[in-house]
């Protein structure tokens, strides 16, 4: 293809492009006279062999519209490559190209509307201010002995117990799930152990299981969650109804020095010792999380310091990535996707709908730090990749024998990278907001 296209590129809103391309009238004599010559090698005429009739005749045959029609498809995607490659626009879905003018022995002129990686107008993250903490979390001695007392549960005495059940009890019980005036058969358990403590019964148990005596029934309203894995239960409201059997009370062994040795490992020598081990632990934890915290809050900050369009293209083909995500989930469940939408009661559109503002979310975040590390020099080298696989590598049993083919393979390096840089983008903008304030 020619060189000698004229090519015009405007900025549309809602990150798109628009590009008028004007095509030589050699360039479309010479795409008219190769697809004619294609056609005319494979057309069957009735007095010609295969091939052989002549040109005119087939293109009377073919009529005016087929034969513009095959010349469209055969020139617009070279040339509209060309436009894209002399502007350098990276497009992030296939062009919308309308024909304006095309016939034989005239210049042809396409217009062309691309959407493409948004602008991001970024705040300056050194003027940023952020409210301090609600709450810190101090580590009290009550927070260590319920962490020791943990540490201890594998090792307690189980006992039966004839009173009402308290927290932290173990109960035998029967628990019978109702939704939509129909009892579900999968979650339906008789004798079955639980333990009645936090993150092990839902909260709404928790609520009205204390108290009750064994041959005593009680029952809770629960809405679970979209994503639960019993689809028939998947964003819908349902009675618990919990039996107790029985009642058996955890008894924990004391924190004595060969206890402590044997937690600790041998580290330890001392329960106190051990004791201020523990501590430290957790003291390195809520550092963790504060960290944590100060970052999510600088992110938020900046992203609403900052201004960004996710253009509808993007946020479609992040929602494609999800379904798709999501019809691998199901599959692994033995469930179609069509199942699982009627059982949710929504249809893919209302799905994708539902869906969109969250996906939108994610790329306004992602899309405002990626320009703050652009900014902000962080991309790492393939030397920083490489590095940074070997050490991750090294701290996971299941990697540690793949760091060759690891290092070998793109989408790897790709994964690696987009780690490694969001570690970097995190730790500076804390650093940079926490300077600032």
């Amino acid at each position: 293809m020619p060189e000698d296209l004229s090519v015009v590129a405007e900025r549309l809103p809602k990150s798109q492009v628009g590009l008028t391309i004007e095509v030589p009238v050699d360039v479309v004599n010479a795409t008219y006279e190769r697809v004619l010559n294609k056609l005319a090698s494979r057309a069957k005429i009735e007095g010609f062999r295969p091939g052989r009739a002549p040109r005119a005749l087939v293109e009377a045959r073919l009529g005016p519209a087929v034969l513009r029609e095959e010349v469209v498809d055969t020139m617009v995607p070279e040339v509209v490559r060309q436009a894209l490659d002399e502007k350098s626009i990276d497009p992030i879905d296939n062009p919308d190209v309308e024909v304006l003018e095309l016939e034989r022995g005239r210049p042809a002129k396409l217009k062309a509307t691309i959407s493409v990686m948004p602008e991001v107008q970024l705040g300056d993250a050194r003027e940023l201010k952020l409210a301090p903490p609600d709450h810190t979390h101090e580590v009290t001695d009550e927070l260590v002995e319920r962490r020791l007392a943990d540490l201890r549960e594998p090792m307690a005495e189980i006992t039966p117990v004839e009173r009402e059940v308290r927290m932290g009890d173990i109960i035998v019980m029967d628990v019978e799930v109702e939704a939509g005036g129909k009892i579900v058969e999968s979650e339906t358990r008789k004798a079955t152990e639980g333990e009645v403590r936090e993150r092990v019964l839902l909260p709404e148990l928790l609520a009205i299981l204390p108290g009750a005596f064994t041959g005593e029934s009680r029952e809770a309203r629960v809405k679970f969650p979209d994503d639960y894995g019993t689809p028939e239960l998947a964003g819908k409201e349902a009675t618990i109804r919990v039996t107790v059997q029985g009642v058996k009370e955890k008894v924990l062994p004391e924190l004595d020095d060969a206890l402590a040795k044997s937690l600790s490992g041998g580290k330890q020598e001392t329960a106190d010792a051990y004791r201020l081990a523990v501590r430290e632990e957790l003291e390195e934890a809520e550092k963790a999380v504060a960290k944590m915290h100060l970052e999510e809050a600088a992110v938020k900050a900046l992203v609403d310091a900052s201004s960004v369009e996710v253009p509808e293209a993007l946020v479609n083909r992040e929602l494609t990535s999800e379904l798709e995500s999501l019809e691998r989930t199901l599959d692994r469940q033995g469930l179609k996707l069509d199942r699982y939408l009627e059982y949710i009661g929504q249809s893919l559109d209302q799905w994708m709908d539902a869906q969109r503002p969250e996906a939108t979310s994610r790329l306004e975040i992602d899309l405002v730090l990626a320009e703050f590390a652009k900014r902000e020099g962080l991309d790492p080298s393939d030397e920083d990749v490489t590095a940074f696989l070997e050490e991750q590598a090294g701290q996971d049993e299941e990697l540690q024998g793949q760091v060759a083919q690891l290092k070998k393979s793109s989408a790897a390096r790709r994964y690696f990278a987009s780690r490694l840089r969001r570690r970097r983008v995190l730790d500076r903008l804390a650093e940079v907001v926490a300077q600032a304030s």
